[in-house]
């Protein structure tokens, strides 16, 4: 009989425990950062001038990273690898890490997310080497809107990203998309026809308060209902009957209101504001210097890179790491959900220092 989800534990975890943490959650989903560097500057995400990047010796090397992921999947029940950024195409060695990955892990499932920016040159590549599947963050099909979000004329090139790791078999294409109210929340019903009519999976996610330059509001952002509604303008959406297993999107059938019959293909609504679904995180995340963020809004972070450095063994690391999601908060980084509520206070980093 498990333990309730949102029933306090007492006690450190075991070693079989995985990384279990004090509310009975139990991380399998691993999010590694590659780098904290990225090459556009989306508005709800950096300034305009860019971050202060980490040095290269303050990253971790490929060493470290498969590592720590061997650590992960042999020790404490990683199930599943998603590398994320900055933008990781921008890694010199991004190849050699996820080759030296999948001869260790033959069957573990390896995700991607990007800009695309470089991936129709890289696509094929990255199959080979063994990537399973990718997620591209694109918020619009208008090339100045795209200008305007992320202050870069590159929509041409995002596009011949997707349409390469379509090409090459890297999975089923996802689509991330997060709408600003006055700029490109009228596109919600254009982005899903896109995607479901060259059959990528959309998924529009609430913007959160992990902007560097800290303008996020409740009141400005578009909320999952809110999507619902622009959407069913032109679709039916009906709850797809899937489980959905700790996945933080929660996925509508989605079929066209002129031949309500046919489903023509899912969308997802990852709403971590309005409907959040923290009782049920099963997400680790591990920033680019090795940090170990329990919680996406975690103010507390648990050094990794020191022990990957030291003579420490796999065994001292992986008990590090069960201490750090031990602490994981309930939700939102407090003891309950919240996001712009009084108490809350926003992370210092933001979405592409933390890494998705």
């Amino acid at each position: 009989m498990g333990i309730p989800l949102g029933t306090p534990r007492i006690g450190a975890p075991a070693p079989a425990d995985g990384l279990l943490d004090s509310y009975g959650r139990r991380a399998t989903d691993m999010r590694l950062s590659l780098t904290d560097k990225c090459n556009l500057r989306c508005t709800y995400c950096m300034p305009a001038e860019g971050l202060q990047w980490l040095q290269k010796d303050q990253v971790l090397s490929r060493e470290e990273i498969v590592r720590l992921v061997g650590i992960g999947v042999n020790r404490l029940g990683i199930r599943e690898l998603r590398l994320t950024g900055g933008e990781p195409l921008v890694r010199a060695d991004l190849l050699d890490i996820i080759a030296e990955i999948r001869a260790s892990h033959p069957d573990l499932p390896i995700s991607l997310t990007t800009n695309a920016l470089g991936l129709d040159k890289k696509a094929q590549r990255l199959k080979d080497a063994g990537l399973t599947r990718i997620n591209v963050s694109m918020d619009s099909l208008h090339p100045d809107t795209f200008a305007q979000l992320t202050r870069r004329p590159f929509l041409d090139r995002v596009l011949r990203g997707i349409e390469a790791a379509a090409a090459v078999g890297l999975g089923l294409v996802k689509i991330n998309a997060v709408l600003m109210r006055g700029i490109n929340d009228h596109e919600a019903p254009d982005l899903l026809e896109w995607a479901v009519s060259r059959g990528f999976e959309l998924r529009f996610i609430e913007q959160m308060p992990l902007d560097a330059d800290h303008g996020w509001t409740r009141e400005g952002m578009i909320t999952a209902a809110e999507v619902r509604e622009r959407l069913s303008e032109r679709f039916v959406l009906t709850p797809d009957p899937r489980n959905r297993d700790g996945a933080p999107a929660e996925r509508w059938e989605v079929r066209r209101a002129e031949e309500p019959s046919i489903v023509v293909g899912t969308v997802g609504v990852i709403a971590s504001v309005t409907e959040p679904f923290c009782a049920d995180c099963r997400r680790t995340r591990v920033t680019a210097e090795g940090k170990i963020m329990s919680c996406l809004f975690s103010h507390e972070e648990t050094d990794l890179r020191d022990l990957l450095r030291s003579d420490a063994d796999d065994a001292a690391i992986a008990l590090r790491w069960q201490e750090a999601m031990w602490a994981k908060p309930k939700a939102h980084g407090m003891d309950h959900t919240g996001l712009g509520a009084a108490d809350f206070v926003q992370p210092d980093r933001s979405m592409s220092a933390i890494g998705g």
